[in-house]
């Protein structure tokens, strides 16, 4: 973290819980929605009061500008690529932009972004790249960046065309459903994956020790199945993107995903829960139609 980030990660909680809570909050109320004893909310209420960022619990100016480190920036999105397992709805459309239940998949994290205040929109395409324009007359903030090299390489040609635009930002690989809005959050206090907790997975994976990924790999037991949406505090992004572009340039780096490239020793990546049921990941054209009906043949 930055040196100017002084709030303990118990602080940090407590000021974006009140800072959007609208309801009487007593000190076990608070204690039950952010984890900690009715003591901890205690401590933490006098000294975030002394410190001028409380006023009872309300987070007072002071208390929003100690925020401000921790505001995510940038919403950056990879969507460049064919999603050839959705065929036939894909030979026409780009996965991000096929609608389930009417709503097209992209809009689900576009929408969140907006509600959470994130309004730096990147969204990196590549196959049928002209068709995104189309979400210019509901999103006119968003700026599209063109990957030529979509066909030739994996998701790392699109990361590394983003730069430094992946320091205080959230990455989502576009094609995934959300359905919780909650989990695109205005602040975040460290770099993150989002993860599901599970006993076994063949799917991408990630090891958790004390909070903290220490490793990764494919398939593994009492892990956490990764979902495609993380986020870069301004260090961990710069650590980031010089490991794309290093990766980029060695043999055979152009087949990588982005997210394999990082050193895990050299950030302090955490992670962040949620479930099968907040976020839909659609990988095949039968998996569409088993979740929208309109999409049933027969």
């Amino acid at each position: 973290m930055a040196a100017e980030k002084k709030l303990s990660k118990k602080e940090f909680d407590l000021l974006v819980y009140l800072l959007k809570s609208e309801e009487d909050e007593t000190q076990k109320s608070i204690a039950d929605k952010i984890g900690v004893s009715v003591g901890s909310v205690n401590k933490l209420v006098n000294g975030l009061g002394q410190s001028g960022y409380l006023d009872k619990y309300r987070v007072t100016d002071a208390g929003k500008e100690a925020l401000e480190p921790y505001r995510v920036k940038n919403a950056c999105f990879l969507a460049a690529g064919f999603g050839s397992r959705l065929a036939p709805i894909t030979l026409n459309t780009p996965k991000p932009l096929v609608r389930v239940h009417g709503v097209r998949i992209i809009d689900t994290l576009l929408d969140a972004c907006l509600a959470a205040g994130i309004e730096n929109i990147y969204i990196v395409r590549g196959y049928l790249k002209e068709q995104f324009d189309l979400l210019l007359e509901k999103y006119p903030m968003i700026h599209f960046i063109d990957n030529p090299l979509y066909n030739e390489t994996n998701n790392i040609s699109s990361a590394l065309l983003l730069g430094d635009k992946l320091a205080n930002t959230y990455m989502f690989e576009a094609d995934l459903f959300l359905r919780n809005p909650d989990l695109v959050t205005t602040y975040q206090y460290y770099s993150n994956y989002l993860g599901i907790p599970v006993e076994r997975s063949d799917d991408y994976v990630i090891q958790v020790k004390n909070g903290r990924i220490v490793g990764s790999s494919l398939g593994g037991y009492n892990c956490h199945q990764i979902v495609g949406i993380t986020y870069w505090t301004e260090e961990d992004g710069k650590v980031l993107q010089q490991h794309i572009k290093e990766t980029f340039e060695m043999p055979g780096g152009k087949e990588k995903f982005f997210g394999g490239c990082v050193d895990l020793k050299e950030t302090y990546m955490g992670v962040r829960e949620c479930s099968f049921d907040d976020v839909i990941e659609i990988d095949t054209f039968r998996e569409l139609q088993e979740i929208d009906p309109a999409y049933r043949i027969g």
